[in-house]
């Protein structure tokens, strides 16, 4: 019962089929490979215009590599108070976009209030050179606790982005969760919106190691390259990377994953739902469930071979959690069974 996160799911088959398949021979290093530039036309069909595509290592080389390209001295980046690149990533936004300072913005589960967020971009005068100016907005879709911005909500985003000059990233290392949720499509999740940049996740999703960052207009693409050889995430044998994505998006394998990893989460969601004993924190969108649990419960179900971990109370949070209770994440991927979860509502039945 492996709920601790996504990223602990290995490699679905296809991709690691097709990383052997494409692993003999000799071909051009550096991203000039066939491959390589077939992988960027797939990803510009999927995106529905030509889009510019950088193969990087990590969901945290993408996010720091964004917030890079919109730097410049002095500047403030604005970003959800628990964002992931606020939290998690430590300092790598600031240390390799050369000191670009994240702003933290407050707004109910995990979504940038927009009213807040325009506040907070009014309090840096982009013309008074001690308190620094505005570069950028960063979004995550889906969230760090599983919701999904809707469509029109991005656009009060975007609004706020527009009136001040400021250009959009999406962190959308579960993209494709977050796609399958609102029932739409890249172009209309991104560019279509006003989103200029995309950190675009395969790793949480089904693939071994494969990150990318998109840019939506690929005219304004060219200082990437220079900035991800800088920050040594420019691959040599690139190729590995693309056939991680050949195979991720053929035939919609990539829809189709993340799919089954929200289904799973719906699934697991209904048998909390079902406990007197859990209570869910708020209804999940994409593939992360929280709940709230006695810790004497949440011990039992990890020493009974549930795998999950006890979570940071979102500050927007309005339920109670006890002294003797905790917040949990559950985290459910392609590689979740049914049967995975209905063995844990037995667990939890009794």
């Amino acid at each position: 019962m492996h709920f601790a996160s996504d990223n602990w799911a290995g490699a679905h088959p296809q991709i690691s089929e097709n990383l052997t398949r494409r692993a003999a021979g000799f071909v051009a290093a550096y991203g000039a490979s066939d491959l390589d530039k077939a992988v960027e036309e797939t990803f510009s069909a999927i995106f529905e215009r030509q889009v510019a595509v950088f193969f990087v290592a990590t969901g945290t080389a993408a996010n720091s590599l964004s917030i890079t390209s919109m730097s410049r001295p002095g500047g403030v980046a604005f970003a959800h108070r628990e964002a992931h690149m606020i939290e998690d990533e430590c300092g790598a936004p600031e240390y390799l976009s050369g000191g670009t300072r994240l702003h933290a913005v407050d707004g109910e589960l995990g979504r940038v209030d927009p009213r807040k967020l325009a506040t907070a971009v009014s309090e840096f005068d982009p013309d008074f050179v001690h308190g620094g100016r505005p570069v950028g907005i960063s979004i995550t879709q889906s969230t760090e606790i599983g919701t999904v911005y809707s469509l029109a909500e991005i656009d009060a985003v975007v609004k706020v982005c527009r009136d001040n000059g400021l250009p959009l990233h999406m962190d959308g290392a579960r993209f494709a969760n977050a796609l399958v949720s609102l029932d739409t499509t890249p172009a209309e999740m991104t560019w279509r919106r006003g989103v200029d940049i995309v950190s675009f996740g395969g790793t949480k999703n089904g693939c071994w190691c494969a990150e990318a960052l998109v840019v939506l207009d690929a005219e304004k693409a060219d200082e990437i390259r220079f900035i991800r050889k800088r920050a040594a995430q420019l691959f040599s044998k690139s190729r590995f990377v693309a056939a991680q994505f050949e195979a991720y998006f053929e035939e919609g394998l990539w829809l189709e994953t993340a799919r089954h990893a929200n289904e799973m989460a719906t699934r697991l969601a209904d048998r909390m739902a079902a406990s007197s004993k859990i209570r869910l924190a708020w209804k999940p969108q994409a593939n992360e469930v929280f709940a709230v649990m006695a810790k004497a419960l949440m011990e039992q179900l990890r020493s009974r071979g549930a795998v999950f971990y006890p979570w940071k109370t979102p500050r927007s949070f309005a339920g109670r959690i006890a002294e003797d209770e905790t917040l949990c994440r559950f985290v459910t991927s392609f590689a979740t069974t049914p049967e995975e979860i209905d063995r844990f509502g037995v667990l939890i039945a009794r």
